[in-house]
């Protein structure tokens, strides 16, 4: 059995490889292929644009793939959603497309854009917008740097934004949210049906979930006194409840749990204070819930 996934190329490159590693997959991509190597002779990877990556899993050149949510359903594909993956290229939520225009613009909802040009990759998803808020306006395919666009070229964009930093950095503001968008692992319906390609894809999504779960998070384990046991645990904001166990020496416990990485530097000393000893941080990978 192969299974055929799609890599998005570009903007979620890296982060979805680093994804991956963390899930247990090592992806080695090279400047000269489009096929990069994976340490599972069960998968065969293909860097694949995400606008394109839905069209090629529904017809079956891909079993899946990784894609934007958005561009699913731009390109109103028939695929199966395995699952949904809230990361994206600089941070770990979702990101929106949103209606800008320049700050000098009188412009202050896309009611006032009727008979107006507006430039954008998401040129279907743009047109419903408009129709749902009975607009009629020009949609104009942009090909990229559509920041730059307004108000020479166009009079509005709908782009895509993590931070809103690269609109203000053009000058421009977000009038409205268009939708929002997280990236999806998808499967060819076909392919979903195949008890062994569903089985791996099962398989994949768990370790992926749990890669996205351990973001930002440590584990802790320390040693404490039992009569100390309590004032420890009043620090410890735990994922569930911390895994306590007994030592070879009675009277002292092991105490293990996971954190935000965030929290520890503020943690630490109140621990020490309340009488933990051999404090250990370490990194985690994964957590499956």
């Amino acid at each position: 059995m192969k299974l055929k996934l799609g890599i998005p190329k570009g903007s979620l490159e890296t982060a979805t490889i680093e994804l991956f590693r963390r899930a247990g997959f090592m992806i080695t991509t090279s400047s000269r292929s489009y096929f990069p190597s994976i340490n599972d002779p069960e998968i065969e990877c293909m860097l694949i644009r995400a606008q394109e990556m839905a069209r090629y899993v529904e017809d079956g050149v891909l079993d899946a793939g990784l894609t934007g949510r958005d561009w699913v359903a731009e390109s109103g594909a028939t695929v199966e959603t395995v699952a949904d993956l809230i990361y994206a290229k600089q941070s770990f939520g979702k990101v929106r497309w949103v209606l800008a225009v320049p700050e000098s613009s009188p412009y202050e909802s896309v009611k006032d854009l009727e008979g107006k040009i507006i430039a954008t990759e998401l040129v279907e998803a743009t047109r419903r917008y408009l129709a749902a808020n009975g607009i009629k306006a020009k949609v104009e395919f942009s090909w990229g740097a559509t920041e730059v666009k307004p108000p020479e070229l166009a009079d509005a964009i709908v782009e895509v934004t993590e931070t809103g930093s690269s609109l203000r950095a053009n000058k421009l503001r977000i009038i409205e949210t268009v939708l929002e968008s997280n990236t999806q692992l998808i499967a060819n319906v076909a392919s979903w049906k195949d008890a062994a390609k569903r089985r791996k894809l099962e398989d994949i999504r768990m370790l992926l979930d749990g890669a996205i779960n351990a973001l930002g998070k440590v584990g802790l384990m320390l040693n404490v006194e039992k009569k100390n046991l309590a004032a420890v645990l009043s620090v410890l904001p735990a994922l569930k409840n911390p895994t306590v166990s007994t030592l070879s020496d009675e009277e002292w416990l092991a105490v293990n749990t996971i954190l935000d990485e965030t929290t520890v530097r503020n943690i630490l000393p109140r621990l020490k204070d309340a009488g933990a000893q051999g404090i250990v941080e370490y990194p985690l990978n994964k957590i499956v819930m």
